[in-house]
């Protein structure tokens, strides 16, 4: 038998036709004509709208209801059950096959069917979807749900259009600035870390520094400072002898100290203190290795200790470590960079700043170097110049050798400064990358880098001039060999001075800390500090200073004392005449052994200095009744005391030079 299906229409359910459920025609209800059209219109619109899967992707609609169908055996059991009957029931009772009807897919894009008017939707129904109230008219299930939109906006008008077109081109081109400025700072930042670079490996390291020295005087006071051993070198070796200082032939020693500068900046920044020590300064020099200053490196070489040797010596023989070693025991700076230049290098870096200007008064003629300055006032010199203006140590109207050196080294440096500081150098690229070009080429140091130098510069930029200050260490003389005697006294005063941050002569510091009279009658700043615990007197090493003028005193004080448990270590007189308070003096670090000792003084003030170590001197003064009372109890609060923190009185002949004087002397 051939299959009947259609290839074109398949049928319901995808049976043949001799598979498929019949309708009954005695079950068909038999209505007018106007009624049929109805009902097949109801039928189709039923047909549409009962369909399985998601919308676009419909299948058949669904079979005839199988109570209302017959089977192929069912209907050849009627047709058996026909021939029994008479001609005339069979003819009325013949069966009618439905006619199989090609079903479309749905569409639900079309109108919906035509609903009779008595079917319409209320008022109430008028916004429900055409295809739903079909449905429900037809008593069917509703289909399912569409997707909704969500967060659909009403159209733009041509102006909000506008705005949004011209915001997008504003993001794209804020986009593209950030990514172009990203690009050129990574540049910049790679060209800057790269120059750094470069620059460092100029510099040619040495081995000079000893930050650990226990030399170092209140060092938990110094942190923060930055402090610079600067040192010329009067080399022979190399471009040297084509500068004008001759050859190593004709003058002793490899290379020797010709300037030894201190340079000190406090951590606050608010101030520089330079202190130029004398060439020839008497000193006694340390064990050292030996030193080639041509190749910039130690020898195997071992001098021993010595004393009366000059600064100058100690440098030849020992280098920078042996160099450093001397100054910081006479300073109590903790070094922490060192920077040493031959002649050549000192010349570049004049010439790579267009010169400096010096003053003079006279001109200057040195019997060795010549004429040196032939014009009076003042004139900008050049580097060769001015190498010999900071050189020259022997000109006749100076008449002091040395000294007059140094002044016109300070004087020169403090030009130099102010130019700095003016901003001809820092904000002139060209100046300032010569410059660092220029030191780096011919500078030898130990913990400085290029980075170092320009951080440093910033942060002096908003230093005044007037708080640049050029000291020189003071000396007494000459002694047998020709060596200058360091006055030990004012040099420990002028270092304490720097350490503690007082006041300088001559300083000009706008943001200095404002001072006020002690109970000493020095000026210093007193504070009131948080109460410590008394300590044991057995550990306190005592020192007791007669400042009465009442002879004896001192010696019957530390009797006194020592009945109480103090450790009385040494009784004196006291070395700055008499006093009319009585002071506990003490040092960093020994506050609480301080407050101990004043509980036993009555009336007593405690001062904070510089130098005691963990000595406390009670100084007796002219108010001192004498009598000594119990001291605190071992592990008692002491009640708060004022501390007063008095400034270091300085040599009234101390040598001074302020970089904001502009004055021509």
């Amino acid at each position: 038998m051939g299959d009947d299906r259609s290839s074109r229409n398949p049928t319901p359910d995808g049976r043949a036709p001799w598979e498929r459920y019949f309708m009954d025609p005695a079950e068909t209800p038999v209505v007018d004509d106007a009624r049929s059209r109805q009902s097949e219109r109801t039928d189709r619109l039923k047909r549409r709208l009962n369909f399985r899967g998601p919308a676009g992707r419909g299948e058949a609609t669904r079979s005839p209801s199988r109570s209302d169908a017959v089977s192929v055996s069912q209907l050849v059991d009627k047709v058996g059950r026909r021939e029994d009957r008479s001609p005339r029931d069979r003819e009325d009772d013949t069966d009618t096959i439905p006619r199989v009807v090609d079903t479309p897919m749905p569409d639900l894009s079309e109108k919906p069917p035509h609903v009779p008017s008595h079917a319409r939707a209320t008022e109430d129904e008028a916004s429900e979807p055409a295809i739903e109230r079909a449905a429900r008219l037809a008593d069917l299930p509703p289909p399912p749900a569409l997707p909704e939109e969500v967060g659909v906006k009403p159209p733009l008008t041509r102006l909000a259009m506008s705005r949004l077109r011209r915001r997008r081109r504003m993001r794209i081109v804020g986009r593209s600035v950030v990514a172009i400025v990203a690009i050129l700072a990574v540049m910049m930042t790679g060209m800057a870390w790269g120059y750094l670079r470069s620059t460092d490996k100029h510099f040619i390291q040495v081995s000079a520094l000893d930050q650990d020295s226990t030399d170092v005087v209140d060092p938990v006071g110094q942190t923060g400072d930055e402090t610079f051993l600067i040192v010329g070198t009067d080399s022979r070796a190399g471009a040297n002898s084509e500068v004008g200082a001759g050859t190593a032939d004709e003058f002793e020693g490899s290379a020797r100290s010709d300037t030894v500068m201190l340079v000190n900046i406090p951590a606050n920044r608010e101030r520089v203190v330079a202190v130029s020590f004398p060439r020839d300064l008497d000193v006694d020099r340390p064990q050292c290795r030996g030193w080639n200053n041509d190749k910039g490196e130690y020898t195997d070489e071992i001098f021993d200790a010595a004393p009366n040797d000059k600064l100058n010596a100690t440098y030849a023989l020992g280098g920078p470590k042996c160099l450093v070693k001397v100054i910081q025991k006479m300073s109590g700076l903790r070094i922490g960079h060192f920077v040493g230049m031959d002649f050549s290098g000192f010349e570049a870096m004049v010439n790579q700043v267009g010169g400096v200007e010096v003053c003079t008064t006279e001109p200057l003629v040195d019997y060795e170097l010549g004429e040196i300055l032939t014009q009076t006032g003042k004139q900008k010199i050049d580097g060769a110049t001015a190498l010999n203006y900071v050189r020259a140590r022997n000109i006749e109207t100076e008449g002091n050798g040395d000294y007059g050196r140094i002044k016109r080294q300070q004087r020169f440096l403090s030009s130099l400064l102010r130019s700095a500081l003016s901003n001809n150098v820092l904000l002139d690229p060209g100046k300032l990358n010569g410059f660092i070009e220029a030191f780096t080429r011919e500078t030898f140091v130990q913990n400085v880098t290029t980075r170092d130098l320009l951080t440093l510069g910033r942060s002096l930029q908003g230093v005044d001039a007037g708080a640049v200050t050029f000291l020189t260490v003071p000396t007494d003389g000459t002694n047998e060999w020709g060596n200058e005697i360091p006055r030990k006294s004012d040099i420990k005063a002028i270092f304490n001075a720097i350490i503690s941050d007082d006041p300088l002569p001559g300083e000009e510091r706008s943001t200095s800390s404002t001072t006020s009279a002690s109970p000493t009658g020095t000026n210093g700043s007193t504070a009131t500090v948080e109460p410590s615990v008394a300590v044991d007197p057995s550990s306190i090493s005592l020192q007791i200073s007669n400042a009465s003028g009442e002879s004896g005193l001192a010696a019957t004080t530390a009797t006194s004392l020592a009945d109480y448990g103090f450790d009385v270590a040494n009784v004196g007189n006291y070395e700055s005449g008499t006093s009319s308070n009585t002071i506990v003096r003490f040092s960093e670090g020994q506050q609480a052994e301080a407050q101990t000792v004043a509980s036993a003084i009555p009336n007593a003030v405690i001062e904070q200095v510089q130098g005691l170590g963990t000595t406390i001197e009670l100084v007796i003064g002219t108010n001192f009744s004498g009598l000594v009372k119990t001291p605190t109890r071992v592990g008692t609060a002491l009640a708060p005391a004022q501390i007063t923190r008095a400034n270091t009185e300085l040599p009234a002949d101390l040598a001074v030079t302020n970089a904001g004087d502009e004055s021509c002397s």
